[in-house]
């Protein structure tokens, strides 16, 4: 076959093929883009809010996990995606687990270990250098704020145990407002009026003569 020929029809082809071969791998290559964004953005945000577990953005990166470490649209899962998802898992079913009185320090360092060893996937995944050591202790929460979260997840517990009848409301009144001097002036009054009832005690009644007026009518008498 002639050159030139064979020449002209691969830039015929080039000339069709090549837009659609090229449109497709921007595609691509933004499908990826935009996934590997998401990793990046529930990694660190992750990482950001791991001391505040109670955080809005915490509990959003965290429902994420399933979407953006699933594959993407290609369905086909690197082991380093299956692990994520594998410790996320795990750390689902022990957020889901009740917490009492009695195994509240338990489940709080449980969920720590758990938190942990999903961000280290999540790390090798994305290709990034951190070890446990640092990502379990490399963050800062004031101590205040650990308080408040522990009193937010004691309070939660308590008010369902009341709201759905497991245990009842403490109503225990220790005081009442009490004024010695209105007690005595009650007490007078309440004695006055028995003697009164009892027939041994009398009212004091005030007659006043009426006064004339401007038109020479007469006011009615007043009686006390």
């Amino acid at each position: 076959m002639d050159a030139n020929w064979i020449f002209g029809i691969g830039t015929i082809f080039a000339t069709l093929v090549g837009p659609i071969i090229a449109v497709q791998l921007q595609k691509y290559l933004e499908r990826r883009n935009e996934s590997q964004n998401q990793k990046n953005w529930i990694f660190s945000t992750l990482m950001a809010t791991r001391g505040s577990r109670l955080a809005p953005d915490h509990v959003r990166a965290l429902n994420m996990i399933d979407l953006a470490f699933n594959g993407g649209r290609s369905s086909r899962r690197k082991a380093t995606e299956t692990d994520v998802l594998d410790t996320w898992r795990d750390y689902l079913d022990h957020l889901n687990t009740v917490i009492t009185e009695a195994n509240a320090e338990r489940w709080f360092e449980k969920q720590r270990e758990l938190l942990v060893l999903m961000l280290s996937a999540m790390a090798t995944d994305l290709n990034l250098r951190y070890d446990r050591v640092l990502l379990r202790n490399g963050s800062y929460l004031p101590k205040g704020h650990t308080d408040l979260e522990l009193d937010l997840q004691k309070l939660r517990h308590h008010a369902i145990q009341v709201l759905s009848g497991q245990q009842p409301l403490s109503m225990n009144v220790t005081d009442f407002p009490f004024s010695e001097e209105m007690s005595n002036s009650q007490m007078k009054v309440q004695d006055s009026l028995s003697e009164v009832l009892s027939g041994q005690g009398h009212l004091k009644v005030r007659i006043d003569k009426g006064d004339s007026t401007e038109n020479g009518e007469m006011t009615p008498p007043q009686s006390n």
